[in-house]
């Protein structure tokens, strides 16, 4: 992709993202994360309608009339946008691969959070940590997140999930909002994990393609390891060979189910491909009630 091609990526990728984070997902966004606490503004007196648990029994005591304490949300927040550049996350079955997938939601949150006026930092990881962006804000700042996923050239293969998330430790030692974007072909990493969950609200968005979790009937096909590079034959015509790849792909979504859960990290799985927006704001607006 030369440059000019990328530019025009970067900024229909941009465009689309604003557009979507318009919409319902901003609303939903800002209700789920609205700031990490309150400032206190003035007292003033009662007016029929207001809510009567900001009542301040003190001062009305004192005057004799009801009065309430009024508050104002602190909104500086910062939040860490962590993606998966592993070559497993090129694998796509459809027209739209796991990692535009993934581009498309990094977009639309980071759009999200540019309108909520929170600042932004992004991870980019395939065995180690490839990339790191400061969190700042403002739309240049935007664009070269955008730019920077977009023109991503790993040097890693493979997935290290768990490394990526000991390096946020070091360079984020406030509480900040954490989206973890991968297809999580990883394993062993449930420890940094679970302190990632302690230190920072962090939410999990696994991307997927159908074709990892169902075989269909094509006879013989030749299979390569994105990430190892192995070869592999495979008899897909076999209802026994797709019957256990089926329940092998079960197992791993289980497996990670239950390392998030555990961990306390809410989970949305994304199929590639596939309008997942409804999806994400259920999400988004269940986990704002949670937290």
């Amino acid at each position: 992709m030369n440059a000019r091609e990328l530019a025009r990526r970067v900024r229909l990728t941009e465009l689309r993202g604003r557009k979507v984070a318009g919409g319902l997902v901003s609303g939903a966004y800002h209700t789920a994360f609205k700031g990490q606490g309150i400032e206190f503004l003035e007292v003033r007196e009662y007016v029929p309608g207001d809510d009567t648990r900001s009542i301040d029994w003190n001062v009305t005591a004192r005057m004799g009339r009801p009065h309430l304490k009024r508050f104002a949300e602190e909104r500086e927040q910062t939040v860490i946008l962590m993606l998966d550049g592993s070559r497993s996350t090129r694998f796509g079955s459809g027209p739209v691969g796991k990692s535009e997938a993934a581009a498309e939601v990094f977009s639309v949150l980071v759009s999200a959070a540019s309108r909520n006026k929170d600042q932004i930092g992004l991870i980019i990881f395939t065995t180690e940590v490839e990339l790191y962006v400061p969190p700042g804000r403002g739309e240049s700042h935007v664009l070269r997140l955008i730019h920077e996923v977009l023109g991503f050239q790993a040097k890693g293969t493979g997935t290290g999930i768990g490394r990526a998330l000991d390096f946020l430790s070091k360079v984020r030692r406030r509480r900040s909002l954490v989206f973890l974007i991968s297809d999580f072909q990883d394993d062993q990493f449930e420890a940094p994990l679970r302190t990632a969950a302690r230190r920072h609200d962090l939410v999990a968005l696994s991307v997927f393609d159908p074709r990892e979790e169902g075989l269909p009937d094509c006879g013989l096909v030749e299979w390569e390891d994105a990430e190892c590079g192995e070869f592999l034959t495979v008899d897909t015509a076999d209802p026994e060979v797709r019957r256990l790849y089926a329940y092998a792909a079960e197992e791993r979504r289980v497996q990670l189910g239950e390392a998030l859960r555990s961990a306390g990290v809410d989970h949305l799985r994304i199929e590639a491909g596939t309008d997942y927006f409804p999806d994400l704001v259920r999400f988004l607006r269940v986990h704002g009630k949670r937290q």
